[in-house]
């Protein structure tokens, strides 16, 4: 099965301009984990979790309203295509310790795929069970 079968296509994005309180109310808004950082392009240029945004900048006394995605999203995200294999998204979720990945064509966000997604699809519960326990586990123990 391939990525595309399972992806969210209705990606919510946030501009690497927009300042963290915009991203904070977006991903309670709508009720996700992370933003995928895109330029007025399309293209992608980062990612920004709930957990970047409480580490990096209001742990940090920084003021949301005030500091920009781009200085706290994670640059050089791993990414997969639509047309890769979903076991593929699961081997790069657990190698780069994420449950999210962006879904790219040509460098532009396209969908967006999770562990839960994976999870869901009875053919992929082992991988995406391997994987979380892999990322959990790494977690647990740095």
């Amino acid at each position: 099965m391939q990525v595309r079968e399972l992806m969210n296509p209705a990606v919510v994005t946030v501009e690497p301009s927009s300042s963290a309180a915009l991203a904070a109310r977006l991903i309670s808004r709508h009720n996700v984990g992370a933003l995928p950082v895109c330029g007025g392009d399309g293209r992608l240029r980062g990612i920004v979790t709930d957990r970047d945004i409480v580490l990096r900048c209001v742990a940090a006394e920084e003021d949301p309203a005030q500091v920009p995605v781009r200085d706290i999203m994670t640059r050089n995200c791993a990414t997969v295509s639509p047309g890769d294999d979903c076991r593929e998204a699961t081997r790069v979720m657990a190698a780069q310790q994420v449950r999210r990945l962006p879904v790219t064509e040509g460098g532009k966000i396209v969908g967006i795929v999770s562990l839960g997604d994976l999870a869901k699809c009875q053919a992929f519960d082992m991988e995406a069970a391997k994987a979380l326990s892999e990322i959990s586990e790494n977690i647990i123990r740095p």
